[in-house]
């Protein structure tokens, strides 16, 4: 089967188009090496997926014969994934909101102000030192 099907049938990607580009953009590797979309895939191989910031590590057990629900994917793959991959995803997440909350426009000028004092008394800081 090929990889971007693979992909698509084990519920990596949404459509096949976007797992082709996927492949194509140099996002799937098989067994080390680079795959274009007609790639096949056996049973045995490793496949890393680059999505969404994380580095996801499966092993392909099986073959499906078509796309299947989310319950049965597990038949098909073994997820090899590190749970530190998730950790940093959740920690590029809460750094985003750290400052200012989604929506709130521009910096004022009291931000402004603040922020450029906090960079100033850092470098007073290194200057104690």
């Amino acid at each position: 089967m090929r990889i971007d099907k693979y992909l698509w049938c084990v519920r990596y990607y949404k459509t096949r188009s976007i797992a082709t580009q996927a492949c194509q953009k140099g996002h799937i590797t098989v067994n080390g090496q680079q795959a274009k979309p007609s790639r096949e895939v056996f049973p045995g191989d490793k496949v890393a997926v680059r999505k969404d910031q994380i580095n996801y590590t499966l092993t392909v057990l099986d073959v499906p014969p078509n796309r299947v629900g989310p319950k049965l994917v597990d038949i098909y793959r073994k997820d090899e994934t590190p749970a530190e991959a998730f950790g940093h995803l959740e920690m590029l997440r809460l750094s985003k909101e750290h400052y200012r909350a989604k929506g709130t426009g521009r910096p004022t000028k009291k931000d402004r102000r603040d922020l450029d004092g906090y960079e100033i008394g850092a470098a007073d800081d290194d200057l104690d030192l």
